[in-house]
């Protein structure tokens, strides 16, 4: 959110573009077509975990997006049993629904039912989802889970995303602008579980505006 708020100071707003988010990303996309603020999102209850409740996500999701559809967002989830990496289309579901089909992180949060098909975490497959993106001449790829973070994990999310990159761009034929953390930022989130913390979140949106206006 905060590298989309700082981008739409500089000029660029994508509120109208094709959208294409993956776990947190999607509730980014979501919410940037929506016109809803990081404000809006950052008061909404973290759900506690593990949580096998069914439909939390979806819920919380509603309280700020409620039933509304946009043809411009799409999200990635994984379709169970065998994790297909499967686009969802906002001109059909519930922006709602879909977010929480692509962050129903696995052990952590139930499944979300779309369509008569169970769906977790999109994160599961590929953080961004790079080579699904549709034609263009310039693609703004936004992977909260590269550059800096985590260490060898970052290392796989790293080499992952380049031949995502790489793929999309023999296919597409389009430029790439990519925002990762840089070390300063990476430092908000070094374990896992602070992905979840709210406190976090909050320093992180600050330093991801910034270092879009920065670019």
């Amino acid at each position: 959110m905060g590298v989309l708020e700082g981008l739409r100071e500089n000029g660029i707003d994508l509120s109208a573009a094709p959208m294409v988010g993956t776990s947190a990303g999607s509730w980014a996309a979501a919410a940037t077509a929506l016109d809803v603020d990081f404000d809006q999102l950052a008061a909404l209850d973290v759900p506690r975990f593990p949580d096998p409740r069914s439909g939390v996500l979806a819920n919380s999701a509603r309280r700020v997006f409620g039933n509304a559809m946009r043809a411009n967002v799409h999200v990635i989830a994984c379709a169970l049993p065998r994790l297909h990496r499967t686009e969802l289309d906002g001109a059909l579901i519930p922006l709602s629904t879909m977010v929480a089909a692509s962050s129903a992180v696995p052990g952590l949060l139930a499944p979300q039912r779309v369509n008569g098909r169970w769906y977790i975490d999109g994160g599961v497959r590929s953080g961004v989802s790079v080579d699904l993106a549709a034609p263009a001449d310039l693609l703004i790829v936004i992977a909260p889970l590269a550059g800096a973070m985590f260490g060898p994990f970052n290392n796989l999310v790293e080499r992952n995303t380049d031949r995502e990159v790489t793929a999309w761009k023999k296919s597409c034929g389009g430029n790439v602008r990519l925002f990762a953390p840089n070390a300063e930022t990476a430092k908000i989130a070094t374990l896992p579980h602070h992905l979840f913390d709210k406190g976090r979140a909050i320093e992180a949106y600050a330093h991801g505006r910034q270092e879009a206006r920065g670019k």
